[in-house]
């Protein structure tokens, strides 16, 4: 059962060693004043949950602190005009929206680990995506078998992208799952259509990048740092038309930075399968596709889910290599579409 809680009786680790720790303190603003966010803090069998947008209003500021969670605090999430973005200027000169930006000098950890919606909660009449932390707390994905960051957390945190608050059943699974007791978990929970759930799901422009190359069999532990962009859309009432706009941010206006190190030759090779203009799908409007494919995301073309550019810089070589290209219209009709 969901009530209020005044506060938590639960002590807060006091350096960031694990990437639950580190979106432990990066939510400790959060868990001492969630009205100042529009967020609620609920107890659920002592399953910590800090609704984000489901029966609440968020903010986008709030959908910062939860990308930061999502990265396990090994990442850093800005919501900034992209006429701060210097080298933007060069690529997308005219570009209207504020931008998302994250940067991380772990992004395998951040991204991979702990970011990356690694699976799909479907539990009788509950669905949702889930990412965060606890994932490398459960470890059970076939993606942890080649990054080697599985973690045996004290406490853990998980986001849940989803338009229902998790029942009992799913509280418990989750903390059996990660070996840990229900009054161990904190749930991040919000839909992809609040103000804080589409900021979270446009933070994740690295991580999609990342998980391509890593789909393309690239060594990550290659990558020291990376930095993604991607246009944050309009607020919006149609969970359908969210969907459509957070990935259409990504994949036609997302900029994902990488610094790496080894031989150019691989880069050259790589560069051209890791943006979403590789898919046979590019150019359509992710809403439409969604639909066609039943509202199914593992139903769509996989190299779909990238960003639309993608750069690398060679610290060894000092070479440059960027792939892909941005689409303006394509948002811009995305975009439009949600007034």
């Amino acid at each position: 059962m969901l009530h209020n809680t005044e506060s938590s009786t639960r002590s807060s680790p006091t350096g960031a060693t694990s990437l639950s720790d580190g979106a432990l303190m990066r939510l400790q603003g959060l868990f001492s004043s969630p009205e100042k966010y529009l967020a609620t803090l609920l107890n659920c069998s002592g399953t910590r949950i800090l609704d984000c947008g489901v029966e609440t209003q968020g903010t986008a500021e709030l959908g910062v602190i939860m990308a930061d969670a999502a990265m396990g605090g090994r990442g850093r999430t800005d919501l900034i005009s992209a006429e701060e973005l210097s080298f933007l200027s060069n690529i997308w000169p005219e570009c209207p929206w504020p931008v998302v930006q994250v940067c991380s000098d772990d992004p395998v950890s951040a991204c991979l680990a702990s970011q990356y919606a690694g699976w799909q909660i479907n539990h009788k009449n509950f669905k949702a995506m889930a990412s965060g932390p606890i994932r490398a707390a459960i470890a059970k994905e076939p993606i942890f078998k080649k990054i080697s960051r599985r973690e045996q957390p004290h406490e853990t945190v998980g986001l849940l992208e989803t338009n229902q608050l998790p029942p009992e059943s799913v509280c418990h699974e989750l903390a059996s799952l990660a070996g840990l007791s229900s009054r161990d978990i904190t749930l991040l929970v919000a839909p992809t259509k609040s103000p804080a759930g589409v900021v979270q799901v446009v933070a994740r422009s690295l991580e999609t990048a990342l998980h391509q190359l890593h789909e393309h069999g690239f060594d990550l532990e290659r990558i020291v740092r990376g930095m993604g962009v991607a246009p944050l859309p309009p607020e919006m009432q149609d969970s359908l038309a969210a969907v459509g706009c957070v990935n259409d941010a990504i994949l036609y206006g997302g900029i994902v930075q990488l610094e790496v190190t080894g031989d150019d030759r691989s880069l050259e090779a790589i560069g051209p399968h890791a943006v979403s203009s590789y898919s046979n799908l590019h150019g359509n409007l992710f809403s439409h596709l969604f639909k066609q494919a039943n509202q199914d995301f593992y139903a769509l073309d996989p190299a779909l889910f990238a960003p639309a550019i993608l750069e690398f810089k060679n610290l060894d070589s000092g070479n440059y290599h960027r792939f892909g290209l941005i689409s303006p219209d394509v948002i811009e009709k995305s975009f439009s579409a949600t007034h």
